[in-house]
């Protein structure tokens, strides 16, 4: 090393330098590039790198560093080492001075001469990037990096425009500008990539257009000749033009005007995708805008197209789908958790939003992510963190590409590549194996990002809205709520200013959010209790960082959410009463309703982080019990539930809250009393309850048995569960934020006058001594529902031979049942009611369905097992299969039952509180009809759709309950006869 050999530096001196040495990507290959430039430089600049060793400690870094990181760049180096003090005193240069530097490096020369004259500039510039780049903090000044890289190209792209220029006859015939595409065009270009470019034409002035198309095309050959040639000085890049209309099989050159045409007729979805980015690099300045001002109104109106965001969405997983098996585990760009991820999530983002917000309308990815953040259409910390990985992953990229300039998006694949690479990123300790793990951890989180942001079905849901209905102005808002349905279209626009008004971050998502929730509360039965609900909820959150945020990010919470405002006052009041409870919206199972497990599990959390305070353990179980009903009752308007689910939903979370607050009740009487409970206690469910056939204004019917331990105090033990019973019947009865849970133990040995709970002996000796029939009918539907469940077995034990006699009941109980049937049927319609329309008390409605099915089963279940079962449409089956109900006759019974059942609970949901009959009004006819799942405005078809199945069911009751022939002639009233 012959320029160091007279070396008088200090050991501290030689020590720093050393080490500087020995921290650069590949120490050997800095060390034999010193060695080289050494061997090539004159004796003079022999002298200057050994005062570099000796004088100059951040010059000696940048050179070595970058010997180091780029085996090609050294190579430059050594073919032209009088420009090794370029990388010591490096500096980033801007547009103007690339572009000045190369332009007067090819000057008037042609071919070769030029060639050669303008790779030699544009790697001088080249390696003063690089060396700022590699010297630098890589990942803060990347934007600065591939701008540099960028502007370079474009200046090489201009310098090879003068050489087509000095090479073509004729060239001033035609006016060509080249328009930079992709990451050229965003300006975010890395060290070795085709320049994506698209040619663009205008004829001289007097010059006929063929002629100046001609003379274009020449041009752009020469241009892509003059950087894709390899000479003795090597190659640029290719200059690609496939972008172009018609791609490969398209013209090389057309005019604006051809363009325009083409793309207003022909375009496909990804090509307006790809003039995101289109910006001038070079040639006429004049065309370049004039063909911005024709390309750019049409990428913002791309949007518009039918199917736009899945066409997006389709690209995407096309260009990951082409990637070679064997590259898919080292892919950077392509690959999942690659840049590609990124840039599709940011642009299909711009052209959806940027419609209609101009701030969007970025070439860059990183800038268009800090206007899509500032714009509140990204969370700032999602945006922060892409922002974070797209930084690094391009270092990544750039580090990779450096070595060798080659054209490669690869993670290497050798043991040696992977070590240089580590350590070029600044890893030391287990580069090789550390910086494939970090770029792995950075694509798995890049794929959650992108999962969520890409397919996020508001973009869909946004994109289908016309421009004109995107834009929130007020200008139109009056007009446009008219024209959606709302009644008080001046109140909505109230309600549209408080929610967007101001330039706070919650303001700019309202107005990201609210164009397309205006839809779907429109394509609701009342879009203004929506519009309402929203509001109030949006206010009673309006200081919360998740809510809206949650809307905007989280799957399809904000269509549900508007969608259940707006069609259901039930789940309006709820939110209202406790906005936080709209986190269900949120979750990835917010249509899915727990299981009875699971649900207790909540609960006891929720009591056991209330050791001291009963009464806000009891509050947590309510609370908990509100939200399930929230995703229940959500669940079921969109039809993820069936009947049969939604009442075995209900009728879990029943159980679950009767258990947890039987639970707490038993703690809190052990709390005041200082000792222990001294009895078992059990909760045996009746009515809906029982038969796991709850709805939303059900009462929990119940019975509740105690057995005192042995040697218990029988009194003290009795004392006990009535506290532990009552704690639980006033508790989840009172009046509170959350629905409360009627507790109804009328259903006892001597109703209201009884005691509230009894022992197993003395349910025994009453029953023995005082039973009366309708208790037995009752009893068809005692099922234990919570508490001891071995005691629940006994008390099953009980009463299964008064539900199922022996030899079933005689025809005096028959008589008996048909008589107290006609009686209630008689008295307890409410005055005023119709006996047509009622639900539960109506004829073909709820009771005679289900006392046909319990007159077969005290007849029957002693002999059917099958029958004991406490439910209505189960025992409907089994009557059918055995023959003792027609088939027609069981599928008409089922048909009113499941029909009033779901008419009840749609109106408990449309109207929010609890309803017996058919609506009278035709506006509460059309929101119950469409819980049901009709279309909007068909609420007309309900009352004669119910009356028709009602009026078979009683057919059926009169013959088979009541027994009565089928006579057309004669009155069935069973209060005639």
């Amino acid at each position: 090393m012959g320029m160091l050999a007279e070396l008088t530096a200090s050991p501290k001196t030689v020590a720093d330098r050393v080490a500087s040495l020995s921290q650069t990507a590949s120490p050997d290959h800095a060390l034999l590039g010193l060695v080289r430039l050494g061997e090539v430089l004159p004796e003079a600049e022999n002298a200057r790198l050994a005062a570099l060793f000796t004088d100059d400690r951040p010059g000696w870094d940048r050179l070595v560093t970058l010997l180091g990181a780029s085996s090609a760049l050294t190579d430059h180096l050594v073919r032209h080492p009088e420009y090794w003090r370029d990388v010591v005193d490096a500096e980033v240069r801007g547009r103007q001075e690339l572009y000045r530097v190369l332009s007067e490096a090819v000057s008037d020369n042609t071919g070769t001469e030029a060639y050669d004259a303008l790779r030699v500039a544009y790697y001088r510039q080249l390696v003063q990037i690089a060396a700022v780049d590699l010297t630098g903090d890589a990942v803060e000044q990347f934007p600065q990096i591939s701008e540099a890289l960028a502007e370079l190209a474009g200046a090489a792209v201009a310098a090879a425009l003068r050489i087509a220029r000095n090479t073509v006859e004729g060239s001033d015939n035609c006016r060509l500008t080249v328009i930079g595409m992709g990451k050229c065009g965003g300006r975010e270009l890395n060290y070795i990539s085709d320049v994506d470019v698209i040619f663009v034409a205008a004829p001289a002035a007097g010059v006929a257009e063929p002629d100046a198309l001609e003379v274009g095309s020449k041009l752009a050959v020469e241009v892509m000749r003059a950087c894709s040639i390899s000479t003795g000085e090597g190659a640029l890049w290719e200059v690609d033009p496939a972008l172009r209309p018609e791609g490969k099989r398209g013209p090389l050159v057309r005019t604006v005007e051809s363009h325009r045409a083409y793309y207003e007729r022909w375009a496909k979805t990804w090509e307006f995708q790809a003039l995101l980015k289109a910006r001038p690099i070079a040639g006429d300045e004049e065309v370049g805008a004039a063909y911005l001002a024709a390309i750019q109104p049409m990428v913002w109106r791309a949007a518009d197209r039918d199917n736009f965001v899945e066409d997006v969405q389709a690209m995407r997983r096309r260009v990951e789908d082409h990637v070679p098996q064997a590259e898919v585990g080292r892919q950077l760009k392509l690959g999942p958790g690659g840049l590609r991820d990124i840039e599709f999530s940011m642009q299909l983002l711009q052209l959806v939003h940027g419609r209609t917000d101009e701030r969007l309308r970025n070439r860059g990815t990183l800038a268009a992510m800090e206007s899509l953040s500032r714009g509140g259409y990204i969370g700032r910390v999602d945006a922060h963190e892409l922002d974070q990985a797209y930084r690094e992953l391009r270092v990544l990229e750039h580090r990779i590409q450096l070595s060798r300039m080659r054209r490669t998006h690869l993670i290497p694949s050798s043991a040696a590549e992977l070590r240089a690479l580590g350590r070029s990123l600044g890893l030391r300790a287990n580069p090789e194996t550390d910086v494939v793990k970090q770029w792995r951890e950075r694509a798995a989180r890049v794929r959650r990002l992108h999962e969520r942001i890409f397919y996020r079905p508001l973009l869909t849901a946004v994109a289908n809205l016309p421009s004109d209905e995107a834009r929130l102005t007020r200008e139109n808002a009056e007009d446009r709520f008219a024209a959606l349905g709302f009644r008080d279209a001046k109140g909505a626009v109230r309600h549209l200013e408080a929610l967007t008004a101001g330039v706070s971050r919650r303001a700019a998502i309202q107005r990201t959010l609210l164009p397309v929730m205006l839809q779907w509360f429109s394509e609701e039965v009342d879009p203004d209790l929506g519009l309402l609900a929203f509001r109030r909820l949006s206010d009673a959150l309006g200081s919360t960082h998740w809510f809206l945020k949650m809307l905007r990010d989280e799957g399809r919470a904000a269509e549900t959410l508007a969608r259940s405002l707006a069609g259901s006052r039930y789940v309006g009041q709820l939110l209202e009463n406790a906005p936080s409870s709209v986190r269900v919206f949120g979750s990835q199972h917010a249509l899915e309703p727990l299981s009875r497990e699971r649900l207790l599990t909540i609960m006891r959390g929720a009591v056991d982080r209330q050791p001291d305070d009963d009464d806000a353990a009891l509050l947590a179980i309510r609370s908990a019990r509100r939200d399930e009903l929230i995703r229940i009752a959500v669940a079921d308007m969109n039809g993820a539930l069936d009947l049969d689910s939604v009442e075995r939903s209900l009728t879990d979370l029943a159980a679950a809250t009767l258990q947890g607050t039987l639970e707490l009740g038993i703690r809190h009487v052990e709390k005041v009393s200082g000792s222990t409970v001294s009895t078992r206690i059990t909760i045996i469910g009746m009515g809906r309850l029982g038969g796991r056939e709850m709805g939303y204004s059900s009462d929990a019917d119940v019975m509740f048995v105690h057995e005192p331990l042995p040697d218990a105090d029988p009194r003290l033990a009795q004392s006990q569960a009535e506290e532990v019973v009552m704690f639980l019947a006033n508790g989840l009865s009172a009046a509170g934020p959350d629905p409360a849970l009627g507790v109804d133990a009328d259903l006892r040995p001597e109703g209201k006058a009884g005691p509230i709970v009894r022992t197993l002996a003395s349910y025994a000796a009453y029953y023995e001594r005082w039973s009366e029939g309708w208790e037995a009918q009752a009893l068809l539907r005692a099922h234990p529902i919570a508490g001891d469940e071995e005691l629940a077995r006994e008390f099953t034990e009980l009463i299964d031979p008064l539900r199922y006699p022996d030899g079933g009941i005689d025809a005096v109980a028959v008589r008996s049942i048909r008589m107290l049937k006609a009686r209630m049927e008689a008295e307890r319609i409410p005055r005023g009611g119709d006996r047509r329309t009622h639900f539960k008390l109506g004829r073909g409605g709820l009771s005679d369905v289900e006392w046909t099915v319990q007159l077969a089963q005290l007849e029957h279940a002693h002999e059917i097992p099958e029958l004991r079962h406490p439910g209505t449409t189960t025992p409907l089956q089994v009557l059918a299969q055995h023959g003792l109900l027609e088939v027609r006759d069981a599928a008409a019974l089922r048909e009113s039952w499941t029909l009033a059942t779901r008419l009840r609970n749609a109106s408990v949901l449309w109207r929010g509180r609890p309803v017996d009959s058919l609506p009278g009004s035709l506006a509460d006819s059309d929101g119950i009809a469409r819980i049901l799942g009709a279309p909007v405005n068909s609420g007309h078809e309900l009352s004669e759709r119910y009356l028709r199945v009602a009026r078979r069911a009683r057919e059926v009751v009169d013959r088979v309950f009541y027994g009565a022939e089928p006579d057309a002639d004669r009155d069935t009233d069973p209060t005639r006869c």
